[in-house]
């Protein structure tokens, strides 16, 4: 549950700052008679993000055993790639989001109300399509752990009360922090998703390796304690895992966190300031 909480939490405030800063600008530039525009664009992502949901889920369901194992791995090897990804080209180019929307919103306003509607929708929907594919292979790595799905809904439902707090400058949130925060713990997260891949093609005999275990301790460890769904929940740790899961829960966390934390260059505080500028400027 916390961990689709920590997707629905980030991926919902990107979300709501993209949507901030259409509106402020529209508002900046007195131009209010569009807002109906981008709230339609808004619309359309969302139930664009929910049907993403639903495909992903019927076309599940609808599968044998085998094929649904398989198509479940591929989603979560999809799942790591896009993540981290995301993770990192937040952290290079989130200083640039704000300019390149506004650029952006001058064209479609001159085109007219669709352009606009579709400009909302895209970038609201790259949002809602990253959160949808995330959260919903995050509930098949984490199923059994608490309720996942409710965990991405209060996540969102936070993130979108954080948004609009941000638009009315009626909290002073360090963006920045947040993002390198989150970012850290969604590499976690990855790295578990990237267990639970591996689990599934080792079961379908795609990897080798699912008979040398590197640890059980089924006899004490309780995988339906508080405890044992928030691991499970938060790095998919299970009380039985193959060496070759934990091989590659390192392989993944180890690399990945040191090229997060490595310096991204001498406009970091400059960076910083920017992002934390984004709605509100």
């Amino acid at each position: 549950m916390f961990s689709n909480f920590l997707i629905g939490l980030r991926e919902g405030l990107e979300a709501s700052l993209i949507v901030g800063i259409l509106v402020a600008y529209l508002v900046k530039t007195r131009r209010t008679e569009h807002l109906r525009f981008v709230w339609i664009g808004v619309g359309i992502a969302v139930a664009v993000s929910l049907g993403f949901v639903a495909i992903l889920q019927i076309t599940s369901n609808s599968l044998s055993d085998t094929a649904e194992e398989a198509f479940a791995g591929i989603m979560s090897i999809l799942t790591v790639v896009f993540l981290t990804w995301m993770i990192f080209w937040m952290r290079k180019t989130a200083h640039l989001i704000k300019g390149d929307l506004h650029e952006k919103m001058d064209s479609a306003v001159d085109v007219g109300g669709v352009a606009l509607a579709a400009l909302a929708a895209v970038a609201v929907g790259r949002e809602g399509l990253e959160t949808a594919l995330f959260l919903w292979t995050n509930d098949q790595a984490a199923s059994g752990a608490g309720h996942p799905a409710i965990g991405g809904l209060l996540g969102i439902l936070v993130a979108v009360g954080l948004g609009y707090l941000i638009y009315k400058r009626a909290v002073n949130f360090n963006l920045s922090t947040f993002f390198k925060i989150t970012g850290v713990l969604l590499i976690v997260v990855a790295a578990g998703v990237l267990t639970y891949a591996v689990h599934e093609f080792q079961e379908l005999g795609w990897l080798p390796g699912d008979e040398s275990k590197a640890f059980n301790i089924s006899s004490w460890y309780d995988e339906s304690a508080w405890y044992g769904s928030l691991l499970r929940g938060l790095v998919n740790f299970r009380a039985e895992m193959s060496v070759l899961q934990v091989l590659a829960w390192f392989a993944y966390l180890i690399p990945t966190m040191i090229l997060f934390f490595l310096p991204s260059g001498s406009t970091s505080k400059s960076r910083s300031k920017s992002v934390e500028a984004q709605v509100t400027a």
